[in-house]
């Protein structure tokens, strides 16, 4: 065991190491298309080459034996014709046979004896005489024994044959070729065996071979260079173009592709830059009449401010005197002053999100504990909640959670979230749930509504977006409270979500780094909750006797309420004069 463990390491480190270079491998395949054309090409030749190869050595070694056999067969007809005669005649006796057949192999083995044009291709050969029709052991002259038993039978029964065989003689193995052919005498029957070593054949073969794999691979190198060469001609200008993309997609929006010639790639080159032109053209577009709009935002709202603090200073001396007016006219000046309040709210909004939008805002960021914002996010909704029947049910971290951010503004996040939730609620409890760990906090705010549809979770945070507008509003809004949430989630660096389900309410988290400059990975909180299968109960809370809630009405209700008569007194006409004077 001692010894195995760090052959196990080491052969896990080996194994990480090669999945480490195939995964980098894999990439580069990926993004490389250079690389696939290449390896492809060297793949598809590499098959090509070596089938090529395959079928030129086939036919070039079988080119070569029939050669040599033609060669041979005719080398043995010749040296049968040339033995014939003096083996007529031949003793039966033991001893004239093997003289003879000495004599005759002698006579074959004389230089240039039986050797033409013809059978000059047949190259050296051994021959064999052997006598068949002996019991026991043959006579015979010459090396039997390499003769294969199989032709010996075949020539034995009268038939002329041939066959490659190998041979162990000494140290190596010789492939041999030999040729058998019967020899008829007025006595007896004899059999001749010529013996071809396929020495030289099998060194043609060999470099053959050694010739077709070096060209095979001096071919793939070049088909190689070749598709590199041709690939990095095509892909050269695509790679361009993707540099000069990025670039323009970074905001570098007078990068131009160059036109050489007049091929496809020059009429990419001038389409892309033609695009990029129309691109630069609409975006300039776009920013002018953005900051046509911001400016306009912006002055609108400035030049709003004066008369709108005539109008308030108007409208507060009439709140101020309302006792002395009719009931339906009082109550027409508390709704003015609570109209006018919403006006200046919307004013303050619009300057923000124009201030917003224009890049000028800045955090300030001071380490604060998350548990106090929500505390006072409660505190300043909790009039509307307990108008709408809604309570606010806070699940805080007991111990501190403290993070680097702008307080006021999370703090107007939390406040937009609660108040949203409660105008959507439908009397039922809202949930603030917040968690930290060490790098986020996560605050989610749950409603138990009508809920989102499918799709409106992207919309909800568009400005003066509304999912039903029929529906009127119960706390007031502006309807640019969750697009400046979000613009103020951004400007931390976290982020703001939503989630919904028709009948099952809406969740809105806000994820924030606990350290300003961090970005956040995951979020403490889910976005989505387990569903209940059972309808949440509604908890009420009790109502203060002493300050009854007082009922908000629409513009609509109060188009079509009319003032009640009543008798004007001396102060009553007096109060009336004033009104007059101030409208």
């Amino acid at each position: 065991m001692k010894f195995v463990r760090p052959v196990v390491a080491k052969a896990q480190i080996l194994i990480e190491e090669a999945r480490k270079r195939w995964a980098a491998f894999g990439d580069l395949w990926r993004r490389s298309l250079q690389l696939r054309v290449v390896v492809s090409t060297l793949a598809l030749s590499s098959a090509v080459v070596f089938v090529l190869g395959m079928v030129l050595q086939m036919q070039i070694t079988n080119q070569l034996l029939d050669t040599k056999e033609q060669a041979a067969v005719r080398q043995a007809n010749a040296s049968r014709s040339l033995i014939q005669s003096d083996l007529i005649g031949l003793n039966p006796g033991p001893d004239s046979v093997q003289t003879r057949f000495t004599s005759a192999i002698n006579k074959l083995a004389v230089g240039g004896v039986g050797t033409d044009a013809t059978t000059a291709g047949a190259g050296a050969f051994e021959p064999v005489l052997a006598d068949g029709l002996g019991s026991g052991r043959v006579p015979f002259v010459g090396p039997l024994d390499d003769v294969p038993r199989g032709l010996r039978q075949m020539v034995e029964d009268g038939r002329d044959g041939t066959q490659i065989h190998t041979v162990q003689r000494g140290k190596t193995q010789t492939t041999l070729f030999v040729v058998g052919l019967p020899m008829s005498t007025s006595s007896r029957s004899m059999q001749l065996y010529l013996i071809f070593p396929l020495t030289s054949e099998q060194r043609t073969a060999e470099v053959v071979q050694s010739t077709l794999v070096v060209g095979g691979i001096v071919l793939l190198i070049l088909l190689a260079l070749i598709a590199n060469l041709v690939t990095r001609q095509v892909v050269r200008p695509v790679r361009q173009a993707a540099e000069v993309a990025e670039r323009f997609a970074d905001g570098t929006l007078h990068e131009r592709m160059h036109v050489v010639g007049e091929d496809d790639v020059a009429r990419l080159a001038e389409s892309f830059n033609e695009m990029a032109e129309s691109i630069q053209a609409q975006f300039k577009q776009l920013e002018e009449f953005g900051q046509l709009q911001r400016r306009f935002t912006s002055d609108v709202s400035h030049e709003l401010r004066t008369p709108l603090t005539t109008v308030r200073m108007a409208a507060d001396v009439l709140h101020a005197s309302r006792e002395q007016f009719p009931a339906g006219l009082a109550r027409s000046t508390e709704l003015l002053v609570d109209e006018l309040d919403r006006f200046e709210s919307l004013l303050g909004d619009l300057l923000e999100i124009s201030r917003l939008d224009a890049g000028v805002e800045e955090l300030t960021a001071e380490q604060v504990d998350m548990r106090v914002l929500a505390r006072r996010a409660h505190d300043s909704v909790r009039a509307i909640s307990t108008t709408a029947g809604s309570p606010v049910v806070l699940d805080l971290p007991d111990d501190e959670l403290i993070a680097e951010l702008d307080s006021r503004r999370v703090e107007r996040i939390l406040r937009n979230l609660l108040a949203n939730a409660i105008d959507h609620g439908e009397g039922q409890p809202v949930e603030l749930a917040m968690r930290g760990n060490a790098d986020a906090v996560a605050i989610t705010v749950r409603d138990h509504g009508v809920g989102l549809r499918q799709g409106e979770a992207e919309l909800v945070f568009s400005r003066f977006w509304r999912a039903d507008p029929s529906r009127n509003r119960r706390t007031g809004g502006t309807g640019l409270g969750l697009s400046i949430s979000l613009e103020d989630a951004r400007l931390h660096g976290g982020w703001l979500e939503a989630w919904g389900e028709p009948g099952h309410g809406a969740v809105f988290r806000l994820t924030l780094p606990r350290r300003h400059g961090e970005d956040v990975r995951e979020s403490p909180l889910p976005l989505a909750p387990a569903i209940e299968l059972e309808p949440v109960a509604v908890v009420e809370e009790p109502v203060v006797a002493e300050e009854p809630a007082e009922v908000e009405l629409t513009p609509e209700e109060i188009t079509w309420q009319p003032a009640e008569p009543v008798d004007a007194t001396p102060a009553d006409k007096a109060a009336d004069e004033v009104s007059e004077e101030v409208r």
